[in-house]
């Protein structure tokens, strides 16, 4: 027999659970710093976490703000980020941006969504990340785990992360908003994983519509 999903309980046991965060989502939550937020997303991009967050630790050490990272030479940042996927691309993305925000925007890194997307290679889930992290604005930041737990609990039926993120902003309190990345992709990187979730050992299970 299917179970409601109770989304207070749900997020009440998998904070209860404790499970180990990955360094890189542990950096991402110590952030609160919009420009650090944003840059490291972007590395975080069609990487796995255990390469971006060496990666992500050289780069500050390079520069950690608009104004000095706009100096930064593309081959040494290239080299410091290595071997994140698109590396050499996300180099110049980096320096770009640091330059129109530091130029362009006084320094500021915008705190809105469509503001955020007029960046080359920013979407909508960097975007809300920055909100949510970076601002402490609510805002539900879905990438592949978020979407494809939500579809998996039977909370959601959607076809995209984008639609996903839609979806949830109707559905989702919003008291859970900024906290539910973390929370969710934490879950899906050490229990529901894309193929042979481990189901047994899942703190919500009951919970669980587990359409896979």
């Amino acid at each position: 027999m299917r179970h409601k999903l109770d989304i207070d309980k749900l997020v009440e046991k998998l904070k209860s659970a404790n499970q180990q965060k990955s360094e890189f989502v542990d950096l991402m939550d110590s952030f609160n710093d919009p420009y650090l937020v944003l840059t490291a997303c972007i590395l975080s991009l069609r990487t796995n976490d255990k390469t971006t967050y060496p990666a992500t630790l050289r780069m500050l050490k390079l520069a950690d703000n608009p104004h000095d990272m706009k100096e930064v030479n593309i081959k040494d940042l290239a080299e410091a980020i290595y071997p994140v996927g698109f590396y050499e691309n996300k180099a110049k993305q980096i320096i770009e941006l640091s330059r129109q925000i530091d130029e362009d925007l006084n320094g500021k890194v915008p705190d809105e969504i469509e503001d955020l997307c007029k960046f080359n290679g920013v979407g909508r889930k960097t975007a809300n990340l920055v909100l949510a992290r970076g601002f402490n604005k609510p805002a539900i930041c879905v990438d592949v785990h978020v979407h494809r737990i939500f579809n998996r609990l039977g909370y959601v039926n959607t076809k995209s992360p984008e639609e996903t993120e839609f979806a949830l902003r109707k559905k989702l309190p919003l008291k859970y908003w900024i906290d539910i990345n973390t929370l969710i992709v934490t879950h899906g990187q050490n229990v529901c994983k894309p193929i042979k979730p481990l189901c047994n050992q899942c703190p919500i299970a009951e919970f669980c519509a587990k359409i896979i």
